[in-house]
């Protein structure tokens, strides 16, 4: 299994942008889906997380602005930013809960990271 990460690229300040993720391949279900990000130099971060019920959480910075969402359905998570800022810039990395196979545990995977570079 593989998450798929898609969306990213360059905008200006105020601007908005959408990242979409899904897992590639065959899974029993998923959890939580999140999204984290990673500026240069610094740790990776929490941005947002939803619940496979819908309970979302954001983080303080991105509150207000971002908003998470899930389609249950095509076992895809969103993320919609809006008035971007300088320091949103960063590599964002989507996060899921996977249970692969009944038998199975649930694990973490990553995916392979979209960078969003917000700049005039």
């Amino acid at each position: 299994v593989q998450l798929q990460a898609s969306g990213g690229g360059l905008v200006q300040p105020g601007g908005s942008l959408g990242l979409s993720c899904a897992p590639s391949g065959s899974i029993f279900a998923i959890y939580d889906m999140a999204w984290y990000r990673q500026a240069s130099g610094k740790q990776r971060d929490l941005v947002a997380r939803i619940t496979r019920g819908g309970t979302t959480n954001l983080a303080d910075s991105v509150r207000g602005r971002f908003t998470i969402s899930r389609d249950n359905a095509e076992n895809t998570v969103y993320l919609q930013m809006n008035s971007l800022k300088p320091e949103d810039t960063a590599v964002y990395y989507c996060n899921a809960v996977i249970q692969r196979l009944a038998i199975l545990s649930p694990t973490h995977y990553w995916g392979q990271g979209t960078l969003v570079t917000v700049s005039s």
